[in-house]
């Protein structure tokens, strides 16, 4: 951990339930983004997926793009320009040439560039005591770096999701000087009642970081059920 920089700052935190409609996703996302800002926050973060939430191989493909002249991702950059605020997109599913997708974050700066991108690290691949299974592998490309991001309040460390089961990951970034780590995310309900807010309270304690976690809630058109609780966890815990 490094040493923060002395002036305060608000954060903002948007949880969202994303459908199978890119535009109404990005409506809403943007909708809770302006009221964000209008309470105050100099950063605001979103959940995981926040673009797209689908299950079904052909129509998430059907729906994909490569982020070159992506529309969520111009969205996100003329929105942060708009409102002049750092704006981290949980991720957004990009297609990739290997007709994979990553499942990617974007930080976009005041003026509307991006500044740090990351690639979730761990697939969720799991069978779940209900019954519930799933291949996130299937579709996605695992990504492999780790990514710190400077923010005028502090450093930043990256990760999506399934990355918080995974402590090392948040060793790494702390010893490279994170103040704060994001975990956007969308954990299902099953596993979000279990281990969601003891998760995210032990990578901040045990990383001496502010953990910063936007999360998915609700029954989504895909059939998926996410668990919501979208925190934010001093080093205390």
């Amino acid at each position: 951990m490094s040493t923060l920089a002395t002036h305060k700052f608000r954060a903002g935190l948007v949880q969202m339930c994303t459908g199978r409609d890119v535009e109404r996703n990005l409506r809403d996302a943007g909708t809770q983004i302006r009221e964000a800002v209008a309470q105050g926050a100099h950063y605001v973060q979103t959940p995981e997926i926040t673009s797209l939430m689908e299950m079904e191989r052909a129509r998430l493909f059907a729906s994909v793009h490569a982020e070159h002249g992506n529309r969520a991702v111009n969205f996100f950059a003329e929105l942060a320009l708009e409102l002049k605020i750092w704006l981290h997109i949980g991720s957004l599913p990009i297609l990739l040439d290997n007709s994979k997708i990553a499942n990617r974050s974007f930080l976009f700066a005041p003026n509307g560039d991006v500044v740090a991108r990351f690639d979730k690290i761990h697939m969720f691949d799991v069978a779940l005591p209900n019954g519930e299974t799933y291949r996130e592998s299937k579709n996605y490309e695992a990504g492999s770096q780790a990514v710190l991001a400077k923010l005028p309040w502090g450093m930043l460390g990256l990760t999506v999701c399934y990355d918080l089961r995974f402590p090392h990951l948040y060793r790494a970034l702390a010893k490279a000087g994170a103040d704060f780590l994001a975990i956007p995310s969308a954990f299902t309900r099953p596993t979000g009642e279990a281990h969601w807010h003891v998760l995210i309270r032990a990578r901040a304690i045990e990383t001496g970081c502010f953990v910063l976690a936007a999360a998915q809630a609700g029954k989504h058109e895909s059939g998926r059920e996410t668990f919501g609780h979208s925190l934010i966890v001093s080093p205390w815990g």
